[in-house]
């Protein structure tokens, strides 16, 4: 499969996404240390490319996320490339991309809606592996204590709490 990609400016740098023949994503990445290093997190072998009129929407949608300019779009509608995934990493990105924008859920949470209650730590390792940050918004996802939890993308919880802030997002003892 020929996969594509594109780097596109936001408010918290310079992102990137990548896509296949079928314009389903394959991969999502928010900034890394430099452009070189966020092209390289979309997947060997893609090559760069002007986005098809699909995949152009997809990223104006995730520049008026991380913007704040839209946050009545949860990016649920954005059509991903799961193929590679496990079913268990297919279930958590699923309940994960309805949270909505300002919302938080615990890796609990996700665990016991997805019929696992027990596997939050699980659900925490298939949101550190998640390939499409923020449509499969990991950023949303917090430790039971109220605490952030962790963030793999570029930045780490620092870019995490960056990104629940535009959101409006209460982050607390529940």
């Amino acid at each position: 499969m020929t996969v594509r990609y594109a780097l596109f400016d936001t408010a918290v740098g310079r992102c990137g996404i990548a896509w296949g023949a079928d314009g389903a994503v394959t991969a999502v990445r928010l900034p890394e240390e430099s452009q070189e290093a966020t092209a390289g997190y979309l997947g060997g072998g893609s090559e760069p490319s002007d986005p098809p009129a699909e995949v152009a929407r997809v990223i104006a949608a995730i520049v008026d996320l991380v913007s704040g300019s839209n946050l009545d779009d949860d990016l649920a509608w954005v059509p991903l490339d799961m193929s590679g995934l496990t079913e268990f990493q297919r279930a958590v990105y699923d309940v994960a991309r309805h949270i909505p924008p300002g919302a938080t859920r615990t890796y609990g949470e996700i665990a016991t809606q997805i019929g696992l209650p027990g596997s939050a730590r699980a659900v925490g390792r298939a949101l550190g592996e998640n390939p499409y940050p923020p449509v499969v918004p990991c950023h949303r996802v917090t430790a039971a204590n109220g605490l952030t939890g962790g963030f793999s993308a570029g930045g780490g919880v620092e870019t995490k709490m960056r990104l629940l802030a535009t959101e409006q997002a209460v982050l607390g003892l529940w």
